[in-house]
C-alpha cells in the first residue's frame, strides 16, 4: 500500500459547501450582515436613466436652437433655399430627439440627433 494512511482529502475537493461552510479565516465577515458598508457613490439605476433623458432632451434642445438661429441666419443671407431648408429640417428631427428622450427612448433620441446633425451639415456643405 502505497501513501500515507493518515491522509484525508481536502475537503473542497469533495464536497464545495463544506469548504464554504469551513471557514478558516479569523476576520472574515458573517453572512448576514446588510449593506451597511456599501459606499455612497453606488448609482442608482433609475438614476442614470434620468441622467440620460435630460441629457437626451437637453442636447436635443440646444441642437434644434442652433438649427433654428442658422436657419434663420442663412435665410437672411443670398443662399439657396435649399440651405435655410436643411438647418430647419434638421433642427425638427433634432426637436423630435429631444421629445423622445424626454420620454425615455434615448438610444432612438441618439441616433436621431446624429441624423439632424448630419442633415444640417448637409445643407451647409450647398452653402
Amino acid at each position: 500500500m502505497s501513501g500515507r494512511a493518515d491522509s484525508d482529502t481536502d475537503p473542497e475537493i469533495t464536497d464545495p459547501d463544506a469548504a464554504a461552510a469551513q471557514d478558516t479565516e479569523p476576520d472574515a465577515a458573517p453572512d448576514d450582515v446588510d449593506d451597511l458598508d456599501e459606499p455612497d457613490d453606488a448609482e442608482d439605476p433609475a438614476e442614470g436613466a434620468r441622467r440620460a433623458r435630460w441629457t437626451a432632451a437637453g442636447t436635443g434642445a440646444v441642437l434644434t436652437l442652433a438649427g433654428l438661429a442658422a436657419a434663420l441666419l442663412r435665410l437672411s443671407g443670398s443662399t439657396t433655399a435649399l440651405v435655410p431648408t436643411a438647418y430647419a429640417g434638421g433642427a425638427a428631427v433634432c426637436a423630435a430627439a429631444a421629445v423622445l428622450g424626454s420620454r425615455g427612448r434615448t438610444r432612438r433620441a441618439l441616433w436621431l440627433l446624429i441624423a439632424g446633425v448630419m442633415v444640417m451639415a448637409l445643407g451647409d456643405q450647398f452653402d
